[in-house]
């Protein structure tokens, strides 16, 4: 295509964009999202808009069909995570809280603080706490997992399961975990 042809393509296009953009709407299609002078001459090697369909603007996903649209400066409400349980989260801080009654017998810190305890696995018959060691071989594993299956006990009436975990504990998490 040569210098001049593709100039007065430019110019047209830059007339056809200023005369759809003095293009007065009627009353029932002002309400649309949208009317641009790409609905009213879309550019080179894009096919028109049919009939009957809204134009969607650049970077926003379609609007699935049944939804109402959001009005324009109000915040979408929240919507509840299904995964999330208020009272279940609660339940575990609650563990948490108790677990920090024990206490590592080397270091003298709390297992939470610590960040022995990896997680709490809270079921409907039974519950399960997973744990590191400081060490592989710690000397006091066994009374540490007992204290830790006592103390989730204490405030979960069901039985609990103390489960070590073979990952390695690093003491740059000390603190960070929950």
């Amino acid at each position: 295509m040569s210098k001049t042809t593709a100039a007065a393509e430019a110019a047209q296009d830059a007339t056809s964009a200023e005369t759809a953009a003095e293009t007065v709407v009627p009353a029932e299609t002002a309400a649309e999202p949208t009317a641009s002078a790409e609905r009213a001459a879309p550019a080179a090697g894009e096919a028109a808009q049919p009939a009957g369909e809204a134009a969607q603007p650049a970077g926003e996903a379609a609007q699935p069909a049944g939804e109402a649209a959001q009005p324009a400066g109000e915040a979408a409400p929240p919507t509840e995570d299904p995964e999330f349980d208020v009272g279940r989260r609660a339940t575990e801080l609650a563990v948490l809280d108790a677990l920090r009654s024990v206490i590592d017998p080397e270091l003298g810190l709390d297992v939470v603080d610590l960040a022995l305890i990896r997680q709490i696995v809270i079921g409907k018959d039974s519950s399960e706490v997973k744990m590191v060691l400081t060490t592989p071989f710690c000397p006091y594993a066994g009374s540490m997992v007992q204290q830790i299956k006592d103390a989730a006990e204490s405030v979960l009436d069901q039985p609990v399961k103390v489960t070590v975990l073979a990952e390695r504990w690093d003491p740059r998490e000390a603190g960070l975990m929950w």
